[in-house]
This record gives structure tokens, sequence and C-alpha cells, in this order.
């Protein structure tokens, strides 16, 4: 892990209140898009469509209590990741947006106390789960992201971690009889898919 990628940096884009559902963040009507990229397109586009075009790379979203939640839908996620938000800090996740966002390579960080305005610029370490406010100085506690958390977000998501791993991995099977397996990469693999960060 780069030390690069336990830190991030951006301005706060916008702040919302508390219970913001996935259907505000990504309408379900929607769904039928398969293209994530193009999930961004609608992000926010029934409650807030103005955060969109106000949208920076690598801004802050600063969300409320329990963000996230609702159903279940990937797209919520995904539509925040490819609009080029750097990360989401809120003061609680709905579990299941959470984990969504950490497998597509979306920064999400539970921080309960933060305080930020709009147009803030704030730096976030992932490892330490500490929050610098540099506009005024504050200095926030987060709750800290698990070490493999940080791995699947350096790697950007679920996905292209495991495709890393495969191509990086040195498994050899000894084709001769009453040969053994060296150890096989997937149960690695299955241990990250089923921890709970």
């Amino acid at each position: 892990m780069s030390e690069q990628a336990m830190k991030l940096r951006g301005r706060v884009a916008v702040v919302l209140a508390d219970n913001v559902d996935t259907d505000l963040i990504y309408p379900g009507r929607y769904l039928n898009i398969t293209d994530r990229e193009k999930t961004a397109e609608h992000l926010f586009e029934l409650a807030y469509p103005e955060i969109r075009a106000a949208l920076q790379p690598g801004d802050i979203i600063l969300g409320g209590k329990n963000f996230g939640c609702g159903s279940s839908r990937e797209q919520a996620a995904a539509a925040v990741k490819f609009s080029g938000v750097g990360a989401v800090v809120a003061k609680s996740f709905a579990r299941i947006f959470f984990r969504n966002s950490i497998n597509l390579g979306l920064p999400v960080v539970t921080a309960p106390a933060v305080q930020a305005r709009a147009g803030d610029e704030l730096e976030i370490d992932l490892l330490a789960g500490r929050i610098v406010n540099l506009t005024t100085g504050a200095v926030f506690d987060a709750a800290p992201l698990d070490p493999r958390a940080v791995e699947l977000l350096e790697a950007g998501g679920l996905i292209p971690y495991l495709k890393f791993r495969i191509q990086k991995s040195e498994v050899r099977i000894q084709k001769a009889e009453g040969g053994s397996q060296n150890e096989d990469p997937s149960d690695e693999m299955q241990a990250i898919l089923n921890s709970d960060f």
C-alpha cells in the first residue's frame, strides 16, 4: 500500500442531510443502464440535479446519518464513483452501500463528528482514521478502514484487485502423479469477499 493510497485530499462539493437513500442518489427508473460509467449521468437527478453539474474530479460528498439507505442497488455507488467523486464522508452509512462502494473502488469514510462546509478542503487518512479540515484547521476522528479495504481501493475495486492477484499469482500445479498443488489464491480471494470491513 502506498502512502498516497492511504491519504486523500479534496474539496467538499456538497453537504447533504441524513437518510439520503439510493433512490435519491440514483433513481430506480435507470436501473436498466448496464454501463456503469453512464450511471453518473443520472446522479442525484430527482432530488439534487445541481450537484452533478457542480462536481469536479476528486470532490468529496459530505453526508449525514444513514447515507445510502434503501435498496441494495450497486448503481448508486457506481453513479457516485463514475461522476468523479473522490470520497464520501458521512456520519454513518447503510451497510450495503458501504460495501458496494469499497468493491467499486469508491472511498467511504465514517466520521460521526465531522464538520465542514461546501468549498472546504479536507485531507482524509484512511488507515489512521483522521480527517483534517484544511480550511478551518479542525481535526476529526473517523473510523479507520481495514487495510484490506484500502488494498481494494488502491487497486480500483474488487474486480481489478482480483484480476491483479490472479495475474501475479505463481500457483503451479504439479502434473506428475502424486504431485501436490501449491496454495490456491482463490482461498485468499474468498476470504476478502467474505470479510466484513
